[in-house]
C-alpha cells in the first residue's frame, strides 16, 4: 500500500474510533438497559471494524489477496442464496458447475486480466450451460424456474460482486499502481450510504418504502442517505 492508501485507512480508523466512543457513551447513558437502536448501532460499528480489518489485511498482502477475499465473499453469498432457493436432486450438476466451475473461473479471469472473457463468461456461456446440466437429471418439474434461480444466483453473487476486484484491472492514465484506492472508494461510499440512510431514517423517517419487505426503510432515509453519500463521493474525488 502506498502512503495515500495508508493515510486513508488511518482516517477510517479514526472515524470508527470516534463512532465506537459515541456508541459507548450512548450505551452508558441508557443505563445498561436494552435499547434496540443503540444496540443495533453498536453492532454495526463492530461489524465495520471487522470489515475494515479484513479489507486492510487484504490490501496489505496485495492484489491476489484482494481477489481471494472477494472470491470468498462470492462463495458465501452464493451459498446463502442457494439455501433460500428450493432445489431438487436433478439440480445438483448445475449447482456443482456453479460453485466449482463458474465461480473460480470468473475470478481466475480477473487474476489474468482477461476482460474480454470475464465480461461475458457468466451471462453468456454459463447461462447456456446450466440449463443443459439441469436437464440431465430428466426432471421437468418447474424446470425453467429452477434453472433461472441458479443462473441469477450466479449473476448477483458472483458476476456482480466480481466487478469489485475487477477495478484492479482498469488502466487509468496517471493512476498506475493505485487501483486499490478505487475499491476503497467504492466500499466507503456504499457503507456511508448505508450509515446515512439509517441515520436519516431514524431522524426524519415517516413514510415507509416497502413495509412488507423492510419495515425500517423510509423514503426520507433513502433520499437523505443517497444525497449525502453522493456528496461524500464527490468529496473523495481524489
Amino acid at each position: 500500500m502506498d502512503r495515500q492508501t495508508l493515510m486513508l485507512f488511518g482516517g477510517i480508523g479514526a472515524f470508527l474510533l470516534l463512532a465506537s466512543v459515541i456508541g459507548f457513551i450512548l450505551k452508558r447513558r441508557a443505563g445498561g438497559t436494552a435499547n434496540p437502536v443503540i444496540d443495533n448501532l453498536n453492532a454495526r460499528i463492530n461489524a465495520w471494524w471487522v470489515m475494515v480489518l479484513v479489507i486492510g489485511i487484504a490490501f496489505w498482502l496485495g492484489t491476489t489477496a484482494v481477489i481471494l477475499l472477494f472470491y470468498t465473499v462470492s462463495f458465501y453469498a452464493l451459498r446463502e442464496f442457494m439455501t433460500l432457493t428450493p432445489t431438487r436432486r436433478s439440480d445438483y450438476p448445475a449447482l456443482v458447475a456453479a460453485f466449482y466451475l463458474a465461480l473460480p473461473l470468473q475470478y481466475l479471469l480477473i487474476y489474468y486480466d482477461w476482460y474480454g472473457l470475464f465480461s461475458i463468461f457468466i451471462p453468456v456461456y454459463v447461462f447456456l450451460l446450466l440449463p443443459i446440466l439441469a436437464s440431465l437429471g430428466g426432471d421437468s418439474t418447474h424446470f425453467l424456474e429452477r434453472a433461472s434461480k441458479v443462473q441469477w444466483g450466479l449473476m448477483i453473487a458472483v458476476f456482480c460482486v466480481s466487478h469489485v476486484p475487477a477495478l484492479l484491472t482498469l488502466d487509468i492514465a496517471g493512476y498506475e499502481g493505485r487501483n486499490l484506492l478505487l475499491i476503497a472508494y467504492l466500499v466507503i461510499v456504499v457503507q456511508m450510504s448505508d450509515v446515512l440512510q439509517y441515520v436519516c431514517g431514524k431522524l426524519f423517517g415517516k413514510r415507509k418504502i416497502a413495509p412488507n419487505l423492510s419495515p425500517s426503510k423510509t423514503v426520507e432515509g433513502f433520499v437523505g442517505g443517497i444525497l449525502l453519500a453522493s456528496l461524500i463521493g464527490c468529496a473523495l474525488w481524489w
